[in-house]
């Protein structure tokens, strides 16, 4: 799924009005955690979620108000008493979600997290809530990388800036924060919340024939930055690969030999034969892909394998490595079946990493 902030470069400025809704914090059970955010125009919920059913709908009611006000607010729902319906199962929690009445007024900071994300650099969005009245508040964002500080204020930049390399450090995308400060005696009351916004995980598929065609679908869906490697152009093209944000038409080989291999890089081989699957393996031997995977049956696996062995481009520690026959048994048949197996096999070591 595109990152909402991307989303909202998409839109022209003056042509179509949006509303950003944020999740600030939750206690207890919640339909969404901090870090969840939607975007709203007039006619509605145009992507994300802050929940769904009858809390959406109250945010979607207030973002309305806001499209014509421009005043943005910070909202607090009990979810057993502002959220009550009949016909709608209630968390029983506590929620906070901060809508943004002109997302447009921090273009530049969303431009600067596109940037990072196409170099694949992590980075926090610092989101300062200045606390008018009840719920009018004013919002200042700014973008921080590891080593690109932006120009907070002096006040604040003692507090944000070690906990922002802490959430860096740690690495972990949920780690979504909210800065404590004591009350001013007088003035807006201030609110900082930090959120941490890394690159996807870097799905590369070698071979764009139907199975790489539908896992590209398929990873998209499950969050992964996906590349497309074929020397075909009639199969490596947009028009058949709608799903990719990236097409490579080259020399499997050659191309994965450039493509950079990081504990955040999941490599599938689904090419049209022998000879370029042995070619898109090698380079994955003895890389720091979290995952590398090869089709094939068990009698062309054992091939391989004999082949790697015997001219030393892997060790037998290293092969063992390698997700081949490729994944999870789920008795498939169809292509469709073959690419979910596929799918399924890379989340799980997705979610074992983490």
């Amino acid at each position: 799924m595109k990152n909402i902030y991307l989303r909202i470069l998409e839109m022209q400025p003056g042509s179509s009005n949006l509303v950003l809704a944020t999740v600030t914090g939750s206690f207890g059970s919640t339909p969404q955690k901090p870090g969840s955010s939607a975007l709203f125009s007039r006619d509605g919920l145009i992507s994300g979620t802050v929940g769904g059913g009858m809390l959406e709908g109250k945010v979607q009611e207030f973002a309305k108000k806001s499209l014509l006000s421009k005043e943005s607010g910070h909202l607090r729902f009990l979810l057993d008493k502002d959220i009550s319906q009949k016909e709608e199962a209630i968390c029983g929690g506590e929620i906070f979600v901060l809508v943004d009445a002109d997302p447009f007024i921090h273009l530049s900071v969303f431009k600067e997290i596109e940037q990072s994300l196409k170099d694949r650099i992590p980075g926090v969005l610092i989101t300062l809530v200045s606390v008018l009245k009840e719920n009018k508040v004013l919002i200042n964002r700014y973008w921080m990388e590891e080593n690109k500080k932006p120009d907070l204020p002096v006040s604040f930049s003692d507090k944000i800036v070690p906990e922002v390399l802490s959430i860096l450090a740690k690495g972990k995308p949920d780690d979504f924060r909210q800065i404590e400060l004591s009350p001013p005696d007088e003035g807006p009351y201030p609110l900082i919340f930090l959120e941490p916004v890394f690159p996807l995980p870097h799905l590369v598929i070698a071979g764009a024939g139907h199975i790489g065609k539908a896992l590209s679908h398929l990873g998209r869906m499950l969050n992964f930055e996906v590349t497309v490697i074929d020397d075909r152009q009639e199969y490596a093209n947009p028009g058949n690969l709608p799903d990719a944000d990236h097409l490579i038409v080259k020399d499997i080989g050659e191309a994965m030999e450039e493509l950079e291999k990081t504990p955040e890089t999941y490599v599938v081989i689904v090419t049209r034969g022998h000879n370029d699957d042995a070619k898109a393996l090698k380079p994955c031997i003895g890389s720091h892909a979290a995952y590398a995977g090869m089709i094939g049956s068990k009698g062309k696996v054992a091939k391989m394998h004999d082949e790697f062995i015997r001219n030393t481009w892997a060790t037998e520690e290293q092969w063992k490595k390698i997700y081949a026959p490729i994944g999870l048994d789920i008795g498939s048949k169809t292509v469709e079946e073959i690419a979910v197996s596929i799918a399924a096999q890379m989340v799980l070591v997705r979610n074992s990493r983490k």
